[in-house]
């Protein structure tokens, strides 16, 4: 693997235009800090009077778009290659001052809930400029009886800066000091057993490869499952600790409120998918013939189903590929994802030391920047066109809402990045010329709903399992995970499938574990995307026009009722009901395909 200063300048993200240095970088961090001090000032006095509630929401306007640009730097920096020394420090630096920060706003929420809703009305009427604040003031007013006071603010901040390095604790296990193991490949040749080859070696057509892989990078794992438990254990804690603190009824709760997303939406997805497991059974029984094996695996389940298909991708076919894909969204959605490649915002292919899997972030006023690992499968076709889709959503937000309300949530987020996913699969299939091609393509869609919708739905319902022990006191050990994850894999997985002991910590590996209650806004996400999708194919302009209104709206309004402008409504099980369909129409549409080869 490339060391990071011998990956080629155009391969990478443009980090000049955010700053052209480190030093840049920090003196827009102290500036940072010098505006929050100067926010400081108002403790005591923020509600006095509509000028002085107007001027402190500027200022903090003005430190959060600096913060958003520096914070965005150093992140960018260190995830290039988090073994650089320089680039740890500028974290470290980051964090500390992002606490400082922290401890001396702390005062900010609580004076601004000592007003009531009529008060702010009454400041709006003297002062219109406020009107720009006011969904942000809504949003603030629904929390009020979770927000401390000024002093226990103040804590709660030092101990989220202190709750954070659980993460970073992973991330540097994982990445930095873990010796993965060199393995022989297919080929003879050695291949490291690590997360950055994994997605292309489970697709290896060579069984005992993956079978050697899978066991040798979650052994690896296993090695260490002790610390990472008591890493997650602690994650999770502090979470459960932080949401009695605010009196919520639960960490669920706590991690769904910000965003008003009712408890039931996170209720329905689980319950639907448990009631819904035989699509899937059936596809994994099928996988399992298809495959010519006795018995299924993990291993199993990424490796292509129809032989003699599988290619690669160079970047630049990629690229082509996925602009021609998002035709139906209109020309200026294609220009504008042609920007991505011609200005950098990419950073494409893996390094030493480089943060794995994907990503992208929006940087206001700028331009949005995604993080890949590129390495020409099938799977990174759809990693690009869906890293792009949250790129161009930053974009339409950004340029269409002003900074308060630019911000968009995961939960819309995840459909703004599946929406075009699903355009890719329609694309590639309605392009097939010849029955295995477009058997293919099914089962690779099959594949991806499947990590999407059911996977990330069995995170979901492993994820409410820990936070239900922690919260019960009871002991957060790996024999307890690695039981419950045993149980979960029989329930969704079924008779079909064989649970080897290494697949039982595979938990241990998983990172959005250290964000509760995140993982399952892909599957929400996947369910409105697929019903967004297919509007957009069968009705052209009519379901395209609020579909990019929803990408214009940002955050500047509660998801859910953002999405049912769209025409989707996820505090139903409607949505998730059609996804599960969608499967089990692909399904049927596959074994059709394959009965003809």
């Amino acid at each position: 693997m490339k060391l990071r200063r011998e990956v080629d300048l155009k391969d990478t993200w443009n980090l000049s235009d955010l700053y052209t240095n480190d030093q840049e970088c920090l003196a827009a961090l102290e500036k940072t800090s010098n505006i929050a001090g100067r926010l400081a000032e108002f403790k005591g006095r923020l509600t006095d009077s509509a000028a002085n509630l107007l001027e402190a929401m500027q200022l903090s306007d003005e430190m959060g778009l600096l913060a958003e640009r520096a914070c965005t730097y150093v992140r960018l920096n260190f995830d290039s290659d988090m073994g650089e020394p320089s680039a740890k420090e500028l974290y470290g630096r980051m964090d500390y001052l992002l606490t400082s920060v922290g401890e001396k706003l702390a005062f900010l929420e609580p004076e601004l809930l000592s007003m009531s809703p009529e008060d702010f009305q009454a400041f709006l009427k003297q002062c219109p400029e406020l009107s720009l604040y006011q969904w942000s003031m809504t949003k603030l007013f629904r929390q009020k009886d979770h927000v401390l006071s000024a002093a226990e603010e103040e804590l709660m901040n030092r101990m989220a800066a202190i709750a954070g390095n659980f993460d970073k604790i992973f991330d540097d296990l994982t990445v930095n000091d873990i010796q993965y193991p060199t393995i022989e490949g297919p080929d003879g040749q050695p291949v490291v057993a690590n997360e950055a080859n994994y997605r292309k070696a489970l697709e290896s057509e060579d069984r005992a490869y993956r079978q050697r892989y899978y066991n040798s990078m979650l052994g690896t794992y296993g090695q260490h499952v002790n610390t990472i438990c008591s890493t997650l254990a602690g994650n999770t804690r502090y979470h459960v600790l932080a949401a009695k603190s605010r009196r919520y009824s639960s960490s669920l709760e706590r991690a769904l409120s910000s965003d008003n997303i009712p408890l039931a939406v996170y209720d329905n997805l689980i319950a639907t998918l448990r009631d819904s497991l035989k699509p899937l059974q059936e596809y994994l029984t099928f996988r399992r013939q298809a495959l010519g094996y006795e018995d299924l695996h993990f291993y199993d389940l990424f490796v292509p189903i129809v032989k003699g298909h599988s290619r690669s991708f160079t970047f630049d076919e990629a690229r082509q590929i996925v602009l021609e894909a998002v035709a139906p969204l209109g020309k200026e959605y294609q220009s504008t994802m042609a920007r991505a490649f011609s200005e950098r915002w990419i950073d494409i292919y893996p390094n030493k030391g480089k943060a794995t899997g994907a990503y992208a972030t929006g940087v206001y006023g700028v331009h949005p920047y995604s993080l890949l690992n590129f390495n020409g499968t099938f799977d990174d076709l759809f990693t690009l066109i869906h890293e792009l889709g949250h790129a161009l959503h930053s974009h339409y937000s950004n340029t269409h809402q002003p900074f308060v309300d630019s911000g968009y949530c995961i939960f819309t987020a995840e459909v703004a990045s599946t929406v075009n996913e699903n355009l890719l699969f329609h694309y590639l299939l309605n392009r097939a010329d010849n029955p295995q091609e477009k058997a293919y393509l099914l089962s690779s869609h099959l594949d991806s709903t499947r990590s999407t919708l059911y996977r990330q739905g069995f995170f979901a319902d492993f994820e409410r399992y820990m936070h239900n022990l922690v919260e019960q006191e009871e002991p957060m050990v790996p024999q307890n995970l690695c039981a419950a994850y045993r149980k979960l894999y029989e329930l969704y997985h079924g008779p079909d499938f064989v649970i080897d002991e290494s697949l039982t910590f595979e938990w241990s590996r998983i990172p959005h574990f250290y964000r509760p209650f995140y993982v399952y806004q892909y599957a929400t996400g996947i369910s409105a995307a697929i019903c967004l999708a297919q509007g957009i194919l069968k009705e052209g302009p009519a379901k395209v026009e609020p579909y990019l209104r929803f990408l214009q709206s940002g955050g500047s309004k509660d998801p859910i009722d953002l999405l049912k402008d769209a025409g989707v409504d996820l505090s139903t099980t409607v949505p998730i009901k059609a996804a599960v369909a969608d499967f089990a129409e692909h399904l049927a549409a596959l074994k059709e395909a394959m009965a003809k080869l």
